[in-house]
């Protein structure tokens, strides 16, 4: 919502805002002029309103909603706003169970580098794009796509199915999984929403492209019978581009037909970061870039907020160091895939995963799943699941412990420790030289990995560096 309301200012508009708390990025907007009113102030709109535009979080008896209703003034969600702001650009829209943010920004970035200066929204914050949105030019400036409608980068959620309200040039499919299973009925389902988003992309004449894993993501029953340029990327030979990964130096490479078209060292540790990368190099070719100008470009990507980022490093009273990372997992694919990368990556003496599950329902779907996801962690700490969006009465039907003893039945050291204060303090009697820290999920854990580096002795930030390798 933040990245649409500076867009929306930047294009012409005069935005106001409301929430529910202060925060930083509120803090944010309104150094760039856009007033945010905060807390009981959220009760009526502005007198020259004329849009509301309400985040998925927003229900139909919030006061402002109520009030445009009784004025007469026309409010929409934030999906279809963005279908909105998507009209007269070349969009590209990034959808997949796992990886949306992260594929954005490394798609952005590389727009940026390669001198397309696309516009941007991403739901994670990222320093190298300004943030978490930025605007850019309304004419693709130059490449092979030079003078076509700016191109405007976006992720493309499948709750809701809000995706359905995009109206992109291209579109990304880089995975699907169950999940949203509090709205979904199934995984078929799920796959059938996934077809309808691909159905939405223009006919291949008019330029309408789609990228697709050709593993993964139920490219059969997805692609079948569209309109639209179908292109598949992946490790499997079988792929129109083949990705090769080498985990120890963690580079990515790519073939195109067989020939390898370009290569560089990645900055985000794991084989599904490589995938990322690849679709990120291969939409900003279809955009004109030069694979030679990507390959440097994802060699200088430093990633984004908590995706394995790096908070810093502690030393420890006796000596020792502890790094300690954050990851927004909070599927049981996701937090396997980035367990492995960090262990593959920094080879700790021991790894250490405080996981706060999101959602009960999410939780009790997939409690099974979760239980097997945990297996690269010499130890896992459960807090209190993160409740958003579910009923009081979902609330009942699973708890932390629950997952905890599902973990244990898997031969995995697990424990439940309810506060983060108390999980602060049972990290500062275990920890011990080489051990690494990750807290994982996608509600607040990450204070516990601020609170630990904050009781240090010392602690140190960690940023990427470039580094890339071209081939011709």
């Amino acid at each position: 919502m933040s990245g649409l309301a500076l867009m929306l200012r930047n294009r012409g508009a005069i935005v106001t805002g409301s929430d529910q708390s202060d925060s930083e990025m509120i803090a944010r907007l309104d150094a760039e002029g856009i007033v945010v009113r905060v807390g009981n102030a959220m009760q009526s709109l502005p007198a020259d309103t004329q849009l509301v535009v309400a985040s998925a979080a927003i229900k139909t008896d919030h006061p402002e909603i109520l009030a445009a209703t009784a004025k007469g003034i026309e409010w929409i969600n934030y999906a279809e706003a963005l279908g909105l702001a998507q009209r007269g650009r070349t969009a590209v829209s990034i959808a997949g169970t796992h990886g949306k943010s992260t594929t954005t920004a490394m798609t952005s970035w590389v727009g940026i580098h390669c001198g397309l200066d696309p516009s941007v929204i991403v739901g994670a914050t990222c320093d190298q794009l300004g943030g978490g949105s930025r605007t850019g030019s309304t004419l693709i400036p130059t490449g092979a796509m030079q003078g076509a409608p700016g191109v405007l980068v976006c992720e493309a959620c499948e709750f809701n199915r809000s995706f359905h309200q995009h109206r992109p040039t291209i579109g990304l499919i880089n995975n699907i999984e169950e999940d949203h299973l509090d709205y979904y009925s199934s995984l078929t389902e799920i796959i059938g929403s996934f077809r309808d988003f691909a159905k939405i992309l223009p006919p291949a004449s008019h330029g309408g492209k789609l990228l697709i894993a050709e593993e993964g993501a139920h490219r059969r029953e997805v692609a079948a019978g569209l309109d639209c340029e179908v292109t598949t990327f992946g490790f499997s030979p079988s792929a129109d581009y083949q990705v090769f990964y080498d985990a120890k130096a963690n580079r990515v490479g790519l073939l195109r037909d067989g020939h390898w078209v370009a290569q560089w060292d990645g900055t985000m540790p794991g084989g599904h970061n490589a995938l990322n990368s690849a679709a990120a190099a291969i939409i900003n070719h279809w955009l004109g870039a030069d694979w030679d100008d990507i390959s440097v470009a994802l060699g200088c990507f430093r990633g984004l907020d908590r995706r394995s980022q790096k908070l810093g490093t502690r030393t420890l009273a006796g000596g020792g160091k502890v790094e300690v990372f954050d990851d927004y997992g909070h599927h049981p694919t996701e937090c396997e895939k980035t367990l492995r990368a960090l262990r593959t990556a920094h080879s700790p003496k021991r790894l250490l995963c405080i996981f706060q599950p999101h959602q009960h329902s999410r939780t009790r779907f997939l409690l099974e799943q979760f239980a097997t996801s945990f297996s690269q962690a010499d130890q896992v700490i459960v807090p209190q699941i993160y409740f958003v969006r579910d009923s009081e009465l979902e609330k009942t039907r699973v708890c932390a412990q629950d997952l905890v003893d599902r973990l244990r039945e898997q031969n995995t050291s697990a424990v439940h420790i309810a506060a983060f204060p108390e999980i602060v303090t049972h990290l500062e009697s275990v920890c011990r030289d080489g051990d690494l820290i990750v807290t994982m999920g996608a509600g607040p854990v990450n204070q516990v990995a601020q609170e630990f580096l904050a009781r240090g002795i010392s602690s140190s930030a960690v940023h990427g560096s470039c580094n890339a390798g071209a081939v011709a």
